[in-house]
């Protein structure tokens, strides 16, 4: 018999962007796994650089998949004075609790007429969890908590305080207790999560990583001859929040407002700038020979640091691409760059960056500037990437010139393992997610 799901996903298409991908993909895939998804969700419109518009997305929602979309944006969520308020006390934002308002008022109206089986949370927006928490309580149905992001444990986030980290942290394990499953989105997040929190232990936690459609590539094709050494990035880059970090270095280590030893400059093209600079000094002729583009939306900061180099000559910000397109400039570059934060010694990363996967799968050679932890796990073991530290402009010039050789020569590179590389698609994830729901409602 079919089984019901109330599919709580704020990001959801038409809005495009990394949040709406693991969503969309869920929804499409577990139909054939006997489940019938009840999206719950945001309004259409794109309003911020997170949440892109992509109706070329929207097409892959099966007709029989009902989507109830709620609008946050009837009225103004108050200037920047009341926010940074909010902020400081540690009260919920506006944008969280309307979120939270309507999961509960209109949440339970679809409940009351759909009678699911299951509630599903995917997160963020993190204020989901306490609305599906209460729908479950009320309609005694389980709940689980699928976190695209480790929450208090992305070592990523920015706080304005110590304080303010440690009142998360409280939030999470509080608001986690009573679902009935926890999903985290890399091993080393769930590894964590086990050890972090105790009180969850009575919590079944798996890792469900994100991944890639293998729609997305096929037919196989050959990429295209360019004229030009081609370096694609894809996706959103973090280049103000770095040099923020940098500049305001003092006050983030008094007030706590980052993890000790996390540098977030590196996931951005800051250092790769550096190296292919160094490059430039060395042979002035590659100025002809490559090429630079950076794939998604850029910020005023992300252009400044072209603007005021000497590769700005060679470089390309292609500004937001639907899906499809994306991934057709990922499939048709020379090398893919892979960027990521600076960690201490010893830590491993929480996150994998959602293209990780999506470059494994391209076929096409990866420079990946990673701290340890799973991306750099899974690159290693794709086997189509150079790896080097996220600051290690040595590291990078060296890979650069590598595969521009290669290039150069007319080499092919290297394959990934096939094998290895369908563990991440997407219809393989949503079968085990299918098997993980199914033990919930024995």
């Amino acid at each position: 018999m079919e089984k019901k799901i109330l599919f709580l996903a704020y990001y959801f298409p038409p809005l495009g962007g990394a949040g709406s991908q693991r969503s969309l993909k869920f929804v499409k895939y577990l139909p054939a796994h006997g489940f019938r998804p009840l999206v719950f969700s945001g309004a259409k419109g794109g309003n911020d650089r997170w949440a892109p518009l992509d109706e070329e997305l929207a097409r892959e929602i099966g007709a029989a998949t009902p989507v109830r979309r709620v609008n946050l944006y009837e009225r103004p969520l108050g200037g920047r004075l009341l926010r940074a308020t909010r902020e400081l006390l540690g009260l919920r934002g506006q944008f969280g609790a309307r979120w939270l308002a309507q999961v509960r008022g209109a949440g339970r109206k679809w409940c009351r007429e759909h009678r699911p089986d299951l509630i599903f949370a995917t997160m963020s927006p993190f204020d989901t969890a306490p609305g599906a928490a209460e729908l479950a309580a009320e309609f005694g149905i389980p709940w689980v908590a699928d976190l695209r992001d480790p929450w208090a444990l992305d070592e990523w986030q920015i706080y304005p305080t110590r304080w303010h980290r440690m009142r998360v942290r409280r939030e999470m394990e509080r608001s986690l207790r009573s679902a009935a499953l926890i999903i985290m989105n890399t091993p080393e997040a769930a590894a964590r999560c086990r050890k972090e929190f105790p009180s969850l232990a009575g919590v079944p936690i798996i890792d469900l990583t994100n991944g890639y459609d293998a729609e997305d590539f096929a037919p196989e094709i050959r990429p295209s001859e360019h004229d030009e050494f081609t370096i694609v990035h894809a996706g959103a880059m973090h280049t103000a929040a770095g040099l923020r970090q940098r500049r305001e270095s003092g006050r983030y280590r008094v007030l706590g407002r980052a993890t000790e030893g996390v540098r977030l400059l590196p996931r951005s093209h800051f250092y790769l700038l550096q190296a292919v600079e160094r490059w430039l000094a060395e042979d002035p002729s590659i100025a002809k020979k490559i090429r630079l583009e950076f794939v998604g939306v850029p910020t005023a900061e992300d252009r400044a640091l072209v603007d005021t180099s000497p590769v700005a000559a060679f470089t390309t910000f292609t500004g937001y691409l639907k899906h499809s397109e994306s991934v057709r400039r990922v499939r048709n570059a020379d090398l893919l760059f892979f960027p990521m934060h600076a960690l201490p010694p010893g830590r491993r990363a929480t996150i994998v960056p959602g293209k990780a996967y999506e470059y494994i799968a391209s076929g096409r050679p990866v420079l990946a500037a990673v701290p340890e932890g799973d991306a750099r796990d899974y690159l290693r073991q794709a086997g189509n990437a150079t790896l080097c530290g996220p600051e290690d402009v040595d590291g990078m010039l060296a890979g650069l010139k590598a595969r521009f050789a290669a290039w150069s020569a007319g080499e092919k590179p290297v394959p990934p393992d096939t094998e290895f590389c369908r563990r991440f698609e997407r219809a393989t994830l949503t079968a085990r997610l299918a098997g993980h729901l199914n033990d919930l409602l024995k």
